[in-house]
């Protein structure tokens, strides 16, 4: 017996390294430095496979991340968006972006794009054009057909790729695409994403020459405490200590806390216009860094442009969809099996070879949304989204944490205590992370159960209702004081004999669970202008409108529908003094005061339903 295992722990070895080898045994690597227009250059590494009896797609990544490992001898053990496009026989080409690792320039930190550019005026879509121009005309064995991808950061260069986009661009694949920076990653309709902190070190220092080792530090903070390391560290201001002046990000971020033009000009949704390649946008449904841009993306090139244009979401968190573990689960929430490997065999495969190595035409067996029911657990297409058969449907927030389908029409209210030395954590869970993940569908019982956060709840369902689309908030509230953050979140509550699975933390039972499938934050100065902050007047009742990003999940009957208000999200986004100040990153810590908030019962929570 043992030695049988010794023989399958030798093949899973073997097998194991040959799959690493893989790239090196099929694909000749070379590198080279592509001049741009206004003479800078590019660094850029090119895998093209050894068989030169037929002609290749080109498939392209830009990179703020580095195309490491650095040296014609050193390989990837994978390249491409996937192991099968990988063995299907593509081109694939990296690209350090400009003023990052191996490529000369200056960084600019989500560059604003240039429209109607003149002589040597560059960004990134101007980069992407000079570089497909130099591969096509370069690379040998290539089709003369180009397709980009990315997650992340390589997400929005490749949506960048679709502005002023080259002839030769046939398709491409943003995903987890960032759409705006205010509204992605670091800002959420206003509030700072204190969790993405530590990441300020990795665009916030400028390099003056190529380099193939990383230029930058994390602060140690001495503690494995996220929530304790931020309350004791106060005001943001106290933050200097770790970021100096040489650190731009930071510094740009303390300078523009309103959406202002610095902002505005390097969001890139607003130019997604006739747009002419192929667009597959793909996101996670529990992507806690990048759930807005995906959604925009897609929404606005069908709003703007006669392309091909498809969506993809499934029950991921941030490019969990590059894996391949068998397990898909988010937390303590398990969804099914191979739902990612099966993603890059029957959906992104067929994608990128119809439009690079087909007709090309646009009729490839492909949904026009292709969305996974976070609820029931089942994929669905459909031809539209939101769906075309969905209606909007009102619950209301009553008085004896109900959440009512009807109205009523008593003058009553909830409140609670706000205490900025006691904010609601964003999770339960004691450690340090670089960014969240698994919060995304937490238990949310720990947070009910606080006097500072609001409950609202239906009966049990005695049937399904599936949400399909986005969630609009329409709060009617006051404060005491003259600022405030609202945040809102849609939990689903388990019944009490649902069952655990072997994802369940050991603290934990998935009896009477409490899911959340959606939140979001407003910071309430920006409730009328995310340009122009203005305070609110204490004890006067006030509109706040805060829009959740669609969700795509049917509550089961027997479940309930649960909504949580609140009014801080610790350490998730940094604490509202609650008093109004011009600028939150210069707050005292005398600004940041205890203050009453109320919820009045006319508020109310409007759904995207499917019809039955």
């Amino acid at each position: 017996m043992r030695r049988l295992i010794t023989l399958l722990a030798i093949c899973c070895f073997l097998n194991g390294f040959a799959q690493d080898n893989y790239v090196r045994e099929n694909y000749d690597k070379t590198e080279s430095y592509i001049t741009m227009r206004d003479g800078i250059k590019l660094f850029t590494s090119i895998y093209s496979p050894k068989d030169k009896s037929q002609t290749y797609p080109i498939l392209f990544m830009r990179t703020p991340y580095s195309c490491r490992p650095y040296g014609e001898s050193q390989y990837r053990s994978k390249i491409g968006p996937n192991e099968f496009l990988m063995k299907d026989g593509y081109i694939v080409v990296y690209q350090d972006v400009r003023g990052r690792w191996m490529s000369e320039g200056v960084y600019d930190n989500m560059r604003a794009y240039i429209p109607n550019k003149t002589g040597n005026q560059v960004d990134e879509a101007s980069d992407t054009y000079d570089s497909i121009e130099w591969l096509i005309n370069n690379v040998p064995n290539n089709n003369g057909r180009v397709g980009t991808w990315g997650i992340s950061y390589p997400g929005f260069y490749a949506t960048y790729s679709l502005l002023d986009a080259h002839p030769a661009l046939k398709a491409s694949s943003p995903q987890a695409c960032i759409g705006d920076f205010y509204f992605d990653d670091f800002h959420h309709n206003g509030a700072y994403l204190l969790s993405y902190w530590r990441a300020t070190a990795v665009f916030g220092y400028e390099k003056t020459e190529p380099t193939d080792k990383s230029w930058y530090t994390f602060p140690d903070l001495g503690t494995q405490d996220q929530y304790q390391f931020f309350l004791d560290a106060g005001p943001l201001s106290n933050l200097d200590q770790y970021y100096k002046e040489d650190n731009v990000f930071w510094q740009q971020l303390k300078e523009h806390p309103d959406y202002d033009e610095f902002w505005q000009s390097r969001g890139i949704i607003q130019h997604l216009k006739d747009i002419k390649p192929a667009v597959m946008v793909v996101g996670g449904l529990f992507d806690a860094e990048d759930l807005y841009g995906p959604f925009e993306t897609y929404e606005k090139i069908e709003q703007r442009s006669n392309n091909y244009n498809t969506m993809v979401f499934g029950p991921w968190s941030h490019g969990d969809w590059a894996r391949t573990k068998k397990r898909q689960a988010i937390g303590n929430v398990y969804f099914g099996d191979d739902i990612s490997l099966n993603y890059q065999k029957d959906i992104e495969t067929p994608f990128f070879e119809h439009f690079l190595k087909g007709t090309g035409d646009g009729n490839v067996e492909l949904p026009e949304a292709y969305m996974f029911d976070s609820g029931s657990l089942e994929w669905k297409e459909y031809t539209e989204w939101p769906p075309n058969n969905t209606e909007k449907q009102t619950f209301w927030l009553q008085s004896g944490q109900r959440l009512n389908s009807m109205a009523e029409k008593s003058y009553t209210f909830e409140e609670f205590v706000s205490d900025p030395k006691k904010p609601v954590p964003y999770s339960e869970d004691i450690k340090m992370v670089f960014t969240p993940r698994k919060f995304m569908t937490d238990d949310q019982r720990f947070a009910s159960r606080r006097t500072d956060v609001l409950v609202f709840e239906t009966p049990v369902l005695e049937e399904d209702m599936t949400l399909a689309g986005d969630i609009m908030a329409s709060l009617k509230v006051s404060v005491t004081g003259t600022d405030s953050d609202w945040i809102v979140k849609l939990i689903d509550v388990f019944p009490p004999d649902a069952k655990n699975t072997e994802e369940t933390q050991d603290h934990l039972k998935m009896s009477n669970y409490h899911m959340m499938v959606r939140s979001e934050v407003l910071r309430g100065r920006y409730r009328n202008d995310f340009a122009k902050p203005e305070p609110f007047v204490p004890n006067e009742k006030t509109d706040v409108n805060i829009k959740l990003q669609d969700v795509h999940h049917t509550f089961k009957k027997g479940h309930k529908i649960q909504i949580q208000v609140q009014s801080s999200w610790f350490p998730y986004i940094d604490m509202n003094p609650q008093t109004f100040v011009d600028n939150i990153f210069q707050a005292k810590a005398s600004d940041y005061k205890k203050q009453t908030h109320r919820v009045y019962n006319d508020s109310s929570i409007e759904f995207t339903v499917l019809k039955k």
